[in-house]
C-alpha cells in the first residue's frame, strides 16, 4: 500500500508540474502576442507620424502666399533701432571689503587670580601684539577698499563709454534710415532699392528656401525689378505618405506622382511671385513704385548637358492698379499669373519660357 501511495503522489506531482509548465507557456505566448501587438501599434503610429510631417511640409508650402496677406507692411519707422543699453554689472566690485573687527584680535583680559604671577604682564604683551595685527589689518583693509572703489569707478567709466559708443552707432544708423526715407520719398534709386531690399529681407520663407535676390529701381518708369532665387523642385516632398506593411513588418514610403510634384511646384513658384509683388506694393506708395517686375531663377542641373544652369522659371510685370484689384486670398496662383500675362517656363530643366499654365 505504501508503494501504491507513493506512485499516486508521483503521478499527481508530475501532473501539477505539467500544468505549471503549460501555464508558463501560455503566459509567455500571451506576453509575446501583447509585445507583437504593441509593436504593430508603434509601427503604425510611426508611419502616421512620418506622414503627418509630410502633410505639414505641404501645408507650409500651400501657405506661402496666404500666410502673409494679413501681415502689416514694413515701414521706415520699424527699421529704426531703439537703444537698449546693458545694465551695469559690477559683480564683486559692488561688495565692500569686510572691515576688521577688533574683537577678533583682542586678547582676553585675565581676571581674579589669573592677574597675579605675571598674568597682567603677559596680557599687556598680547594686547600690544594684537593691536599691531589689528593695525596691519586696518591698513590692508583701507588699501583694498580704496582699490575696490578705484576699480569700481573704472568699470563704471568703461560701461558708460560702451553705452555711449552703442548709442552713437544707433543714432548714426537711425540718421541713415531717415536719409533713406527722405531719398525714398523723392524716388532716389539707391534709397528705393535699400528699402525694397529690407522688404524682401523681412519676408520669412520656410527653412531651406534660398535667400538671394537682386533689386533695381528705374526712376523714369517708377518700377522696381526684382530677381529672386527660387527653391528647386525638390522642395516638394517626393513621398506622399508612409504605410506600415504588417506582413513584412516594414514602413514603406509611397511616392508622390511626378505630375503632382510638378503641379505643386508650379503653384509654389506662382505663390512666391504673387507674394513678392504683394509685399512690395503694400509697403510702398504709388508715387514711388507704380509697377513691379518679378523674375524668378533657380539653380539646377541641365539634364541634357549635366552642367549647372540658372534658368528663368517665371517672369511677370504687374501694374499697381491692376494688382490692387486682385483678391489674392481667393485666386488660383497659376491662373492669376496667366491673367497678369506672366511668362512661365514650360521646361523646368532648361528654363525655356512659355505662357502661364491656367
Amino acid at each position: 500500500m505504501a508503494q501504491r501511495g507513493r506512485s499516486d503522489w508521483e503521478r499527481q506531482h508530475a501532473a501539477q508540474r505539467r500544468e505549471a509548465e503549460r501555464q508558463a507557456r501560455e503566459l509567455a505566448r500571451q506576453a509575446k502576442e501583447r509585445a507583437k501587438a504593441q509593436h504593430v501599434v508603434e509601427q503604425q503610429q510611426l508611419a502616421e507620424t512620418k506622414t503627418a510631417k509630410l502633410t505639414d511640409e505641404i501645408r507650409i508650402l500651400d501657405q506661402v502666399l496666404l500666410g502673409v496677406l494679413d501681415r502689416s507692411p514694413i515701414t521706415f519707422a520699424q527699421l529704426k533701432v531703439q537703444p537698449r543699453p546693458a545694465a551695469f554689472q559690477p559683480g564683486r566690485l559692488a561688495e565692500p571689503v569686510p572691515t576688521p573687527n577688533w574683537e577678533e584680535y583682542a586678547p582676553v583680559e585675565p581676571r581674579g587670580v589669573d592677574r597675579w604671577f605675571g598674568g597682567m604682564n603677559q596680557y599687556r604683551r598680547d594686547l600690544a601684539a594684537a593691536q599691531r595685527r589689528y593695525q596691519t589689518a586696518s591698513d590692508e583693509y583701507q588699501a583694498a577698499e580704496a582699490q575696490r572703489q578705484k576699480d569700481l569707478q573704472a568699470a563704471q567709466t568703461a560701461h558708460k563709454r560702451k553705452v555711449g559708443e552703442a548709442d552713437s552707432k544707433v543714432a548714426a544708423y537711425n540718421r541713415q534710415v531717415d536719409q533713406h526715407a527722405a531719398g525714398f520719398a523723392v524716388g532716389e534709386a539707391p534709397a528705393v532699392e535699400w528699402f525694397v531690399n529690407h522688404i524682401l529681407r523681412a519676408s520669412r520663407y520656410p527653412q531651406g528656401f534660398p535667400t538671394t535676390w537682386q533689386v533695381a529701381y528705374r526712376p523714369e518708369n517708377r518700377d522696381v525689378v526684382v530677381e529672386l532665387e527660387l527653391p528647386g523642385q525638390q522642395v516638394v516632398p517626393a513621398v506622399r505618405e508612409y504605410r506600415y506593411i504588417k506582413t513584412r513588418d516594414a514602413i514603406d514610403p509611397v511616392a508622390r506622382p511626378i505630375t503632382e510634384i510638378k503641379q505643386r511646384y508650379a503653384r509654389l513658384i506662382a505663390r512666391i511671385a504673387l507674394r513678392t509683388l504683394h509685399e512690395i506694393f503694400r509697403a510702398t506708395p504709388a508715387g514711388v513704385i507704380e509697377a513691379v517686375v518679378f523674375n524668378g531663377r533657380v539653380n539646377t542641373t541641365d539634364r541634357a548637358t549635366g552642367k549647372k544652369v540658372r534658368p528663368h522659371l517665371i517672369s511677370v510685370e504687374a501694374e499697381r492698379a491692376a494688382f490692387d484689384e486682385l483678391v489674392l486670398a481667393e485666386v488660383d496662383p497659376a491662373a492669376c499669373l496667366a491673367y497678369l500675362n506672366a511668362l512661365v517656363s514650360d521646361n523646368r530643366q532648361t528654363g525655356k519660357p512659355g505662357p502661364a499654365a491656367p
